[in-house]
């Protein structure tokens, strides 16, 4: 999963002083600063485009507008269009690790205008830097897996086995909810490092999303979403939620979230759907424990032509937290309406051996 991350940085003589934007002193006593722009998380493929990265709370904040903008100082980098040199190396650590970035490219210098129009300025020098980002470098293994459930089968598909790592054989790599050694461990080594602490589940996901398919109704069904943190080391300030599902084109009631289409190719696709939580109330996931989980509902009205709880077709087809995709099941073990459930089809045939042999033997009598 990568995504492009486009930027502008521009060396600005500035001949005043700015209020929002001091930099730092340069070789001729010049006061210069650097602008810096992020041009908008620009999508390598459709899949790209509907995770939307946005780990840090600006980024969760803007991602509507898909634009954020930053200040950095810079210092001996040159004072003339002669002299300026453009910066080698470039690092990106926030929001997160996973981050590469290539060289600047060098464009046409940016000019900036007065509020009434009158007076430009101009910089000295215009350069792009593209940070690419991947869930693969910035992490071993996933971060958060999904299971399903409906109200028309009892069965819940639990998270993939080992979908973000697997139980030593002496479960230390894990802890349980009722371990009495439980904070020892908290607090113990890896604390200060951001190494996770995992509940010792089958999946060892430190987030898992359930999606449940909660009612029918005429003209509406109803889904309930909810995010459990099994991290006992970390809570999400702003996270975020993104899915994918052809029915969020007509998301009717939203409880609990806020929502946002994500429609990076017009509105003539909309099944990608953003969720975070509301500001004060649920916007911060707590580790993992008794107020560790996150929940919301969705109602959605039918399209007729489209609609359809057969084939699984109820469930999300991918989902995205804090931008990493999360692992899925199978679509084979989805669960399947009762008169449609590969466990009901194996039934039905002692039956229909019982009612044939029967009426042979009727036939004969």
């Amino acid at each position: 999963m990568d995504m492009s991350l486009l930027s502008q940085c521009l060396i600005i003589n500035n001949f005043g002083i700015s209020a929002h934007l001091v930099g730092s002193l340069g070789g001729h006593g010049q006061r210069r600063r650097l602008y810096g722009q992020w041009l908008g998380l620009r999508p390598l493929n459709r899949a790209t485009a509907q995770s939307s990265r946005a780990a840090h709370p600006i980024a969760a904040r803007k991602i509507q507008q898909l634009s954020i903008y930053f200040q950095i100082s810079v210092g001996l980098a040159g004072t003339t269009n002669k002299t300026v040199k453009v910066p080698r190396n470039f690092t990106l650590k926030t929001p997160g690790p996973g981050y590469t970035c290539g060289r600047a490219i060098v464009g046409r210098p940016t000019k900036f205008f007065t509020a009434d129009g009158r007076r430009a300025t101009q910089a000295l020098m215009t350069w792009n830097v593209t940070c690419t980002y991947s869930q693969f470098l910035a992490q071993k293994t996933p971060s958060c897996c999904v299971s399903l459930s409906s109200f028309y089968n009892d069965t819940i598909v639990n998270c993939p086995t080992c979908s973000c790592g697997c139980q030593n054989p002496s479960g230390s790599n894990c802890v349980n909810e009722d371990s009495p050694n439980l904070q020892a461990a908290i607090d113990g080594p890896g604390k200060w490092t951001g190494q996770p602490l995992v509940q010792c589940t089958s999946h060892m996901c430190p987030i898992r999303i359930h999606w449940h398919v909660k009612l029918n109704y005429k003209d509406y069904w109803r889904v309930k979403i909810t995010i459990t943190n099994f991290n006992f080391r970390m809570n999400y300030t702003q996270w975020n939620l993104v899915a994918q599902h052809p029915n969020f084109d007509n998301i009717t009631q939203l409880f609990s979230f806020n929502y946002k289409p994500l429609t990076p190719y017009g509105g003539g696709i909309n099944d990608t759907a953003m969720f975070w939580g509301v500001k004060f109330y649920n916007d911060l996931l707590m580790q993992a424990g008794k107020l560790g989980n996150v929940q919301s509902e969705l109602l959605l009205r039918k399209d007729s032509r489209t609609f359809t709880f057969e084939k699984g077709w109820a469930f999300p087809r991918r989902v995205y937290f804090n931008g990493d995709n999360c692992v899925m099941p199978s679509p084979e073990n989805y669960p399947w309406l009762p008169n449609a459930s590969p466990l009901t089809k194996p039934l039905a045939l002692p039956f229909l051996v019982f009612w044939v042999a029967l009426a042979a033997l009727l036939a004969y009598a």
